[in-house]
């Protein structure tokens, strides 16, 4: 390793130095050209390339992901053997669902935080395209029948017992989307959250259209430098965020019907998170790593937030994430200068914006005496968000903690909070400042 271990210091600060993430790939008529050990490699090799330490500095590779391939089933330590950190980094995956990359990054600021660790490369990778199909149980059960039976006669009549509705599939990402505790898709949540706050289907695709043309404004303007492009084994290369449309209107969205609640729903896939395959990467140091290697500092992160709530609610997380460490911090909403709330649905982001400033809401679901306030939703994902470029659910916690950082530099801002909600009723906030 390239610095000393030091002892634990409950002062030690913990920097991000610098970060890369993929253009994000919508997912379309089938498994995407890379599989998410395929993206984490070809996003993290540009990243240390341009490092003055070696791979093999590194004390820790943390990945976030939810849905590796059977081959890498700890896919961080497939990952840090791939872009050379040699057999002595050790390297392990995390799953928090939607916030699994930055559960990523929490975890190795922990780590320096502890004195364990001076250089951690942490981030998220999905590839949702590449997502399982899977039989139900009912051929798993015909299936260990046949293994089972020894004779042909065993055989035959196990054979015989075989039906066609056997072969149903169970689609992963669709199970996987949907919570096991209160039977309600990811998508069926975000209506109850547009019920509770009575917010409308044309505010949902205004909210829509404004992230995609957001988006596309920032790609003309070439100010999302994280991005490093793909190439594909066939040598295509790909350079941007691919599911962004600039031609997105209110009237063009209005034209689609309703997904998860089709007689009297409101969240369509137009004013819904993209399913999308990606990876995004921080390198997070300590203050003497940063001395060691003479590393610019693209931000500090200050402290980090993880809070549960009902999971009817679940895309409220990201205001019961931030409020106790708003609280913690002593910071009033107007002393946070830049906002990314990770985009599942229009609806989402929308009731997260309503229930900053209910003062009922405030009060008896966060225990506060008055409401925390608004957010200008100028500052608030300035650059467009996952309605418009993807939400690969292991990635986009780390995306947009990488991107909110590249916004306080650009902007020379000073603060800013990166928050995200997560399936099962839980919320993730963490709170960045510019250096």
């Amino acid at each position: 390793m390239a610095t000393a271990r030091r002892s634990s210091n409950s002062h030690r600060a913990v920097y991000i130095v610098d970060g890369c993430r993929t253009p994000f790939l919508k997912a379309r008529s089938g498994p995407g050209p890379f599989r998410p050990s395929d993206l984490a490699v070809l996003g993290a090799q540009p990243l240390l390339l341009r490092q003055p330490f070696g791979a093999t500095d590194l004390d820790e590779v943390i990945l976030g992901c939810i849905g590796p391939s059977v081959d890498e089933v700890n896919i961080a330590r497939v990952v840090a053997l791939r872009i050379g950190c040699g057999g002595k980094v050790p390297a392990w995956t995390v799953q928090r669902n939607c916030a699994s990359g930055m559960q990523a990054i929490d975890s190795g600021a922990r780590s320096i935080l502890m004195g364990r660790a001076e250089l951690v490369l942490a981030g998220g990778t999905e590839a949702m395209s590449h997502a399982a199909i899977l039989w139900g149980p009912a051929m798993l059960a015909w299936f260990g029948q046949w293994m089972n039976a020894r004779s042909p006669v065993a055989r035959a009549k196990v054979l015989l017992s075989f039906r066609p509705g056997h072969l149903k599939p169970v689609i992963a990402i669709l199970r996987g989307l949907t919570d096991p505790i209160v039977g309600l898709s990811m998508g069926q949540t975000a209506e109850v959250l547009a019920y509770r706050f009575g917010i409308t289907r044309e505010q949902m695709d205004a909210y829509a259209v404004r992230s995609h043309l957001r988006l596309a404004t920032a790609e003309s303007e070439d100010r999302l430098g994280e991005i490093a492009p793909l190439i594909d084994a066939d040598g295509a290369y790909y350079l941007h965020d691919d599911g962004v449309r600039p031609d997105s209107t209110v009237g063009k969205l209005a034209k689609l019907k309703p997904v998860f609640d089709k007689e009297f729903g409101h969240v369509t896939a137009g004013n819904s998170a993209q399913i999308t395959d990606g990876a995004s990467w921080v390198i997070l140091a300590s203050e003497e790593a940063v001395k060691d290697h003479d590393l610019p500092v693209l931000g500090r992160i200050v402290d980090t937030e993880w809070a549960g709530l009902d999971p009817r609610r679940m895309g409220l997380g990201p205001v019961h994430a931030s409020a106790p460490m708003l609280r913690r911090r002593r910071l009033a909403m107007n002393k946070i200068d830049y906002w990314e709330i990770n985009e599942a649905f229009a609806a989402q982001v929308l009731a997260c914006l309503r229930a900053f400033k209910d003062t009922e809401y405030c009060k008896t679901e966060l225990g506060l005496r008055k409401a925390l306030g608004e957010i200008d939703e100028e500052h608030l994902n300035v650059d467009g968000g996952a309605i418009a470029l993807g939400h690969p659910v292991g990635t986009s916690g780390a995306r947009i903690v990488l991107h909110l950082l590249h916004v306080l530099n650009e902007r020379k801002a000073k603060r800013g909070i990166a928050a995200i909600c997560i399936g099962g009723g839980q919320g993730g906030a963490m709170l960045v400042e510019r250096i």
